[in-house]
């Protein structure tokens, strides 16, 4: 009886055992965080691209790493248009498709403007697996890519959790690839080299990890391939239109302030679901192209805002 009872859990355990060897691809979800109404920081110069702008080509050229030169690995994007997907529908998709790896890709900001550097956060340092990913990927920022490494933070460092790699049900870390709030570094992030090489760091450091973590599976290419068109979200932009931004604010300000008294236009007050410290924006007029937006933009600045810019609603 017991020799019996040995050999049915001897051939469950083999089973078992098996499921786990006979995976043949991994899943990454590459998420560019912000996107659509809320633009995330702002950048040094009014003249340079916004957050949620270089979040997305920085992911694409990462995803497009990936696709290039590493087989079995599967890329999916939370968005690939100047979309926002809510936070609750970044992690259910990671979480739908039951993804290995979740990257979220951020810029940082910061009131002192001569702060710089990249970091990669965690939900905790207790989660073994993000915290390897994590520093790899701040290693290869400090070794390769010529760029200051701040190291890996997690909830305790920022005093409050970020909800993606909170609730995803995977290794996950989130790059924060430099401060816009410093004129050098947001210069740097808004050239097209700037940003191969931020994603070729985060590249080397997903491939060093998925590499160790399975084995058995063949990721390197023999040969480059040309990656594929990305998967998008499943969240639809509406039509093109334009506002012109001339504020943010920490704390919530009323349209009809003293502040704003100089404007000839009514002034909106937008909320962000931002990680940023400025979590309000306002904004005047409606158009329904960026040339119309621009032939307005110098009235608007002639009213004291010489650093408003046109966004997108």
């Amino acid at each position: 009886m017991k020799n019996q009872v040995f050999l049915a859990f001897a051939l469950c355990f083999c089973v078992f055992s098996g499921s786990f060897a006979q995976k043949k691809e991994i899943t990454v979800v590459i998420d560019p965080g912000h996107g659509g109404y809320d633009p995330g920081h702002l950048s040094a110069s009014p003249f340079l691209k916004t957050e949620k702008e270089l979040n997305l080509k920085i992911s694409l050229f990462l995803g497009g790493y990936i696709e290039k030169y590493l087989q079995n690995v599967k890329v999916v994007y939370t968005r690939t248009t100047d979309v926002y997907p809510t936070l609750d529908e970044r992690v259910s998709k990671a979480n739908a498709i039951n993804a290995d790896y979740f990257i979220s890709i951020h810029c940082n900001g910061n009131e002192r403007n001569g702060v710089h550097g990249t970091e990669s956060h965690v939900h905790a340092m207790s989660l073994a697996k993000s915290v390897a990913l994590a520093r790899e990927i701040e290693e290869q920022f400090s070794q390769r890519a010529g760029r200051k490494s701040r190291g890996v933070k997690d909830e305790k460092d920022l005093q409050h959790s970020i909800q993606v790699l909170k609730y995803t049900n995977m290794t996950g870390v989130l790059v924060e690839c430099g401060f816009l709030t410093n004129e050098k570094e947001a210069q740097y992030l808004n050239t097209t080299i700037g940003q191969e090489v931020i994603a070729s760091a985060i590249f080397r450091g997903f491939r060093a990890v998925i590499v160790k973590e399975f084995p058995s599976i063949n990721f390197i290419r023999t040969t480059s391939v040309t990656p594929s068109q990305p998967e998008t979200a499943s969240v639809t932009p509406d039509k093109e239109s334009f506002t012109i931004q001339i504020a943010s604010s920490r704390d919530p300000i009323e349209p009809t302030d003293a502040r704003f008294k100089n404007v000839k236009m009514e002034v909106r007050r937008i909320e962000l679901n931002t990680m940023s410290a400025y979590k309000y924006i306002y904004t005047v007029g409606s158009y329904s192209s960026k040339n119309e937006a621009k032939s307005e933009l110098p009235q608007i600045q002639s009213y004291g805002y010489k650093d408003a810019i046109i966004i997108k609603n």
